[in-house]
């Protein structure tokens, strides 16, 4: 039994929810309503505010999302099946929105937030720096732990508390 993989996932399909990377529909979401030749497709948005129109292919990033609606269905359809198929919670979870809405973020911030975010950074990194080092520290080179000086002192104390094992006299 052979199985043939297919190296692409997301095709230029009817349905097939895309988000527009340039021009006045910059970042918004639509639908790929029909496909008017290899450059072109026409596209709807309903509830993102994208009337119907066509749109280039070089102009669209194909997401992973598809909903289902009758090739060139008319907006009310489109709008339906956009809600049917709850596309706008997929989306605000999605990896990509995420990213996005970060970024928007990051760019409204002013000079103070700036500093402040660098601040925490610095005080966020020390902290991992001190907490590797200690774990490097305390690891033999093969995975093993290492046990350290301070270590057996502390053992030592821990057993003289008891009643155990007496320590050596001092010189």
């Amino acid at each position: 039994m052979c199985v043939y993989l297919q190296p692409f996932e997301r095709f230029v399909q009817t349905g097939r929810i895309a988000k527009a990377s340039a021009g006045s529909l910059k970042g918004r979401l639509v639908a790929i309503v029909d496909v008017i030749d290899q450059n072109r497709v026409l596209v709807d948005g309903p509830l993102t505010g994208v009337p119907r129109q066509e749109y280039r292919l070089n102009n669209l990033h194909l997401t992973k999302y598809r909903i289902k609606f009758p090739y060139t269905a008319p907006t009310r359809i489109v709008r339906k099946a956009w809600v049917d198929s709850d596309l706008k919670a997929q989306w605000k979870v999605s990896p990509w929105s995420v990213k996005a809405q970060n970024i928007c973020k990051r760019s409204q911030l002013n000079d103070f937030d700036r500093f402040k975010l660098r601040y925490a950074k610095r005080q966020r990194n020390k902290l991992l720096t001190i907490a590797f080092n200690t774990l490097k520290k305390r690891t033999k080179s093969d995975g093993t732990p290492r046990v350290l000086k301070k270590d057996r002192r502390e053992i030592l104390r821990a057993q003289k508390a008891k009643g155990g094992k007496k320590a050596a006299p001092k010189k």
